[in-house]
């Protein structure tokens, strides 16, 4: 319990938090956008 109180009430615990959900939002927006290139047709140079 220690920890997690200590994870939501300490400035690094949240700066923590910050980057791992930002981290998990970028995952997320780089897959839908690499599926979106792959399945559109190529432009043809």
């Amino acid at each position: 319990m220690g920890l997690i109180q200590t994870l939501f009430s300490t400035d690094i615990g949240l700066l923590s938090m910050f980057t791992i959900g930002f981290i998990l939002v970028m995952a997320v927006f780089f897959i839908v956008w690499f599926n979106k290139k792959t399945h559109e047709p190529d432009q043809g140079e």
